[in-house]
């Protein structure tokens, strides 16, 4: 079995400023590392809220990197230099929207204010992007809530196929 690539993009200018610690990038790594069971690795890109780093970390981790999965995070609110789903848009053939759609009502469960969110997702050549939110709380809860069609969506555009631990979260598969 290939092992996937995954892109693991965070936005932000603090932590791309030696501010703070990327707490936002572990957490999705630790999400990952409990629900996939296939073999995979974490490409890793720290950028500050500019739309032009955001869309060269883009293009380098799907078209040079070949990540097969795109997950960012941070830079989905409503804030002027939140800006990650117009750079996200900017670099893709397709959007999904529904993505974004499941998270907010998800995250409307925890917190009145989902309604600010933004994320999207889409796809780019072979790989898929998905915009989660900066908070590691709200990226469990959010991946909690879309990763079930994920394995199925690459496999879709044949990118890599991804395994999922049953007792985390169940890939979604027609016919499986």
């Amino acid at each position: 079995m290939k092992t996937a690539r995954i892109g693991i993009l965070t936005v932000s200018d603090r932590a791309a400023a030696g501010v703070y610690e990327d707490l936002s990038g572990k957490a999705i790594v630790e999400t990952l590392s409990a629900f996939l069971t296939s073999p995979w690795e974490a490409v890793y890109r720290l950028v500050p809220d500019e739309t032009e780093q955001i869309v060269q970390a883009l293009l380098t981790l799907t078209d040079a990197e070949g990540c097969d999965l795109v997950l960012t995070t941070g830079g989905t609110g409503p804030a002027p230099r939140d800006i990650t789903p117009e750079a996200t848009e900017q670099v893709c053939e397709k959007m999904l929207p529904g993505f974004g759609e499941q998270m907010r009502r998800a995250s409307l469960t925890f917190v009145p204010t989902a309604i600010l969110s933004r994320q999207t997702a889409g796809i780019r050549n072979r790989s898929l992007i998905i915009n989660l939110p900066g908070k590691p709380k709200a990226i469990r809860e959010c991946l909690d809530a879309v990763f079930a069609a994920v394995p199925y969506c690459l496999d879709l555009i044949e990118a890599a196929r991804l395994e999922t631990n049953p007792d985390h979260i169940l890939a979604f598969r027609p016919g499986s």
